[in-house]
């Protein structure tokens, strides 16, 4: 039997198909895509296709210091590729070597979970968690920092 939705309050809905009974469902008033989560980050039409294209995308406060994270990691890696993966900034030789991505009150690094242990004193005063160093935007950049760890995933092969 197909699912049947109830359009509830404030853009949510109800599935009401045995399978999701009483799920409340939340919809971009943008886009109308349907997410479990109320007011789920997503990109409202296409997706971007470029480093340059995701900054663009991105609120303000985030852009200045993703360009910075971005020239870092280009310093530290010049023969890699930039592209788009897993929908984040990402630096690529034969396999992805780093991500980075904006979020409400942080960026995101994503060296992997060797690069987080290796580096751990440094990063004793940001937040980690498997593979995963956030960099709030209350903090000023530790960039010399960015391209040690970028470099060393490069170097020996562990990445994300």
């Amino acid at each position: 039997m197909p699912r049947k939705l109830v359009v509830m309050p404030e853009g949510r809905e109800s599935g009401r198909d045995g399978g999701r009974k009483g799920m409340e469902m939340w919809t971009c008033p943008k886009c109308g895509r349907k997410f479990k989560k109320q007011g789920q980050g997503h990109y409202c039409g296409e997706k971007p296709k470029t480093i340059e294209e995701y900054i663009a995308a991105q609120p303000e406060k985030a852009q200045g210091r993703l360009r910075e994270i971005r020239d870092a990691l280009r310093t530290a890696l010049p023969e890699a590729e930039e592209r788009i993966s897993w929908s984040m900034p990402t630096f690529w030789k034969k396999y992805n070597i780093i991500h980075f991505a904006a979020h409400k009150n942080h960026i995101g690094l994503y060296a992997g979970t060797e690069a987080v242990v290796e580096f751990a004193e440094q990063l004793k005063d940001y937040k980690t968690s498997k593979g995963t160093i956030q960099l709030p935007y209350s903090k000023p950049l530790p960039l010399q920092l960015v391209e040690e760890i970028a470099a060393w995933c490069y170097e020996t092969g562990n990445h994300p």
